[in-house]
């Protein structure tokens, strides 16, 4: 009996222990299932997270190719076919979609996190500027632990392994630039008056008002200057400034900007006329003119075009030290007898493209004409591609505009010299380049056209071996109607011949502001100042832009 229970308790034992290692069987069963359930969980989320990655990095080559198109189209030998604006507008997009791209393999490889750790991307944007106002932010761990909610794990300023207090031995500090939207605030004059109470024969003493640009009216002199540029320099046309104020609460009509720009552009007609005048003291100049819609009375919605002239003064090329500068004068038509009226007076060397207006003022040996270079290669790069001859005489233009960079900012007398040694014969070259395959063309095909443009104007294209002093093309005065053209795109057309005129007048200002690095906003509010305030008429070259300094306003 005690041995029969013997072997019954030894069975049960064993029975136990079989049921206790088969459930510690199922057990590890269950998690070695578990774990390759997780395993290939995984495995398909990588694939995800690569599949993803591949993509983006597809992306981002796709949009990186388009891009680097786009600025050979912009920079290369066929830059001259896509408008600037557009491009401008198109390189935008881009960049967008690139940096969107990018941020997307940037998260990818951060969510893998298989050590992978991406490359963040570092634009080198310099020091920002000292004279902005620096708003410190502490971002500090806490005197004791935390929850952890601000840097997602709890930090406490006491050592582990000693429970002293941690000590400061450094810090990073890094800086962004912040925005606060524009604040509008109101400037409240008082005059006190002052009286005698013993007596009424002194009257009445008060302090004189002070002038300014809109009399009798809301704004200061620096408001009409911010309504000046943000239209004339920035394209926001009237109305949609008056869109921005409004979200501040601050309702000015369309018309009341309106005044405020046409009493400006009166304050600063005569800094215009010296200005034309200074350019018209110098020896050599670059002309152009763009066309300017203006509606034709009666109103009938029809334009007239008029013509937006530009006359524009740079002489750094060549290493001269007479200030950049840049006159539109407007006119409503395109005649001849316009760029000889404004430019009376004017002795010396003016480049221009190949309009026959300009030869009236090139008849005598007051004013020599120098023509364009890049007009002349334009022709043949549409047909660059399709065209063995048109390829070659690209080619060429390339290798003159290559040497040209070379003395860039070199003396004349240095400049001609490079010229008549390493792009004389090149030029010659071309020339019998030219003439031998005029005729392969036909007389009323553009590539014959082309050709006999450049042969019929030789002696203006070449007219840089003859003077170091001129440019090889008229892109000075190009890069200077371009804002003009986007101001006008914007704002579609002037409504009258004066509206026109008084564009003229305060783009020429502004622009000549660009040209000389100068705050065109500084420079607008502190010169509506001095004028309101009586500056001297005969004092104007103290006005002009690069005589301008901001400690002195």
């Amino acid at each position: 009996m005690d041995c029969s229970a013997a072997r019954s308790n030894d069975v049960d034992a064993l029975l136990a222990q079989i049921a206790a290692l088969t459930a510690r069987v199922a057990e590890q069963d269950a998690r070695i299932a578990q774990e390759q359930a997780e395993k290939e969980a995984l495995a398909r989320k990588l694939a995800a997270l690569e599949d993803a990655l591949a993509a983006a990095d597809d992306e981002v080559r796709r949009v990186t190719e388009i891009l680097a198109m786009f600025k050979r189209r912009q920079f290369g030998s066929g830059s001259e076919k896509l408008d600037p604006d557009q491009f401008e507008l198109t390189l935008e997009d881009l960049e967008i979609a690139l940096s969107r791209a990018e941020t997307e393999v940037e998260a990818a490889l951060d969510k893998a996190g298989d050590g992978k750790q991406r490359k963040r991307r570092r634009k080198n944007l310099g020091a920002l500027p000292a004279h902005l106002e620096r708003i410190e932010q502490i971002v500090d761990i806490e005197s004791s632990a935390g929850d952890g909610s601000a840097g997602g794990t709890a930090q406490s300023r006491t050592c582990p392994c000693c429970n002293g207090d941690l000590h400061v031995i450094g810090e990073d500090v890094s800086e962004r630039l912040d925005v606060v939207p524009v604040q509008f605030r109101v400037l409240v004059t008082r005059r006190p008056r002052y009286g005698c109470r013993g007596c009424d024969e002194a009257g009445v003493i008060q302090a004189p008002a002070p002038s300014f640009v809109v009399d009798q009216g809301i704004p200061t002199d620096a408001l009409v200057a911010q309504v000046v540029v943000s239209k004339y320099a920035d394209h926001c046309p009237l109305y949609r400034q008056s869109g921005i104020y409004a979200r501040q609460g601050i309702t000015i009509e369309r018309s009341v900007f309106a005044d405020w720009v046409g009493r400006a552009a009166w304050w600063l007609a005569p800094v215009h006329a010296h200005l034309m005048a200074e350019l018209k003291s110098s020896t050599k100049l670059f002309a152009d003119e763009t066309v300017m819609p203006v509606i034709a009375p009666p109103k009938t919605g029809r334009t007239k075009t008029g013509q937006l002239w530009t006359y524009a003064r740079d002489d750094r090329p060549w290493g001269g030290t007479v200030p950049p500068a840049v006159a539109y004068v407007y006119a409503p038509d395109r005649k001849g007898s316009r760029p000889v009226e404004h430019l009376d007076g004017f002795v010396g060397i003016l480049q221009v493209d190949a309009y026959a207006g300009y030869n009236r003022i090139g008849r005598g040996n007051a004013v020599t004409l120098a023509l364009c270079l890049a007009h002349a290669r334009r022709p043949f790069i549409d047909f660059a591609d399709k065209e063995p001859v048109a390829a070659e005489i690209l080619r060429r233009f390339a290798a003159i505009y290559r040497i040209e960079d070379k003395v860039r900012g070199q003396s004349p007398e240095a400049r001609l010299a490079v010229r008549r040694v390493e792009i004389r014969p090149i030029l010659d070259d071309l020339h019998a380049y030219l003439t031998a395959n005029k005729r392969r063309f036909s007389l009323k095909g553009k590539m014959f056209k082309a050709i006999n443009y450049v042969l019929s104007h030789w002696d203006g294209l070449t007219r840089f071996m003859e003077d170091g002093r001129v440019e090889l093309d008229t892109n000075v005065v190009e890069r200077c109607i371009k804002p003009q053209a986007l101001t006008r795109k914007n704002s579609l057309f002037s409504a009258t011949h004066e509206g026109a005129q008084n564009w003229a007048i305060i783009a020429s200002l502004l622009q000549t502001c660009a040209l000389n690095d100068v705050d065109p906003l500084a420079w607008t509010s502190a010169t509506l100042t001095k004028l309101a305030q009586g500056h001297g008429s005969k004092d104007l070259d103290q006005l002009m832009p690069w005589n301008f300094s901001k400690t002195a306003a």
